[in-house]
């Protein structure tokens, strides 16, 4: 019998291991493009290290109605990357792998691409790239589902559509789903647990779950290789 492990998320910008690990954890990757945009998430944000501490950064997007969905919105006209280039040169210039990762950021912040969707859409998979994770990734508007579905029912329409056996989440999203909701449809319910990732940074105090661009600025690929199998699937 083949069997087809599928995990969906919200698009994120050079997010944390941990949404790598549900990447490595499934088959097909479903990234969402047609929900709504939330301001306060981690969809156009995430964290670098600086001067011992995570410090935020954030990519300015078009001023918009919060109404839309996340293929509508767009980044700030004027945006060019370059100043986030220059916050991670001067926070990180001294990190043993540091032309390896800005070389990435690069490909990522030089970017064309003013819609939002559009451009998280290729840092995901060039980050992917880059990391040699080769799970097929797909976006949600390509599945032909009931878009007026929300929450788990919106979950199991999609994993029907592309005939997924398992649905694979983040371990924090334990409390949304009923495994035997999923287990009604001939779906069986997993949950991804990230272990501790810890690695040498510059100073004594390890901060732990900033973006991937922190793991790629202190680690060889072959150590990420074997951080991108640090999960249990649950």
């Amino acid at each position: 019998m083949t069997t087809l492990k599928v995990a969906l998320m919200q698009p994120y910008f050079v997010p944390y291991i941990g949404y790598f690990h549900l990447i490595k954890a499934v088959d097909l990757f479903i990234v969402y493009d047609n929900i709504k945009y939330t301001k306060k998430g981690w969809i156009n944000r995430n964290r670098i290290l600086r001067d011992g501490t995570a410090a935020m950064f954030t990519l300015p997007m078009k001023a918009d109605s919060d109404s839309l969905d996340i293929r509508q919105r767009a980044l700030a006209a004027d945006f060019t990357g370059e100043k986030l280039l220059r916050q991670l040169t001067g926070t990180y210039r001294r990190a043993p792998y540091f032309d390896d990762a800005m070389a990435l950021m690069h490909r990522l912040l030089d970017y064309e691409d003013r819609n939002l969707f559009g451009f998280l859409h290729h840092s995901i998979v060039e980050t992917c790239r880059h990391l040699g994770l080769n799970t097929e990734i797909r976006t949600s508007s390509e599945l032909v589902v009931d878009c007026s579905l929300a929450g788990q029912d919106r979950v199991l329409a999609l994993c029907q559509a592309v005939g997924a056996t398992t649905y694979v989440n983040a371990i924090g999203g334990t409390e949304l789903y009923s495994a035997a909701d999923f287990r009604a449809q001939g779906i069986d319910l997993k949950f991804v647990k990230s272990r501790p990732c810890e690695y040498h940074q510059f100073g004594d105090v390890f901060v732990p779950w900033l973006s991937i661009v922190d793991v790629i600025m202190f680690n060889p690929k072959a150590t990420i290789a074997a951080m991108l199998d640090g999960f249990d699937l649950t």
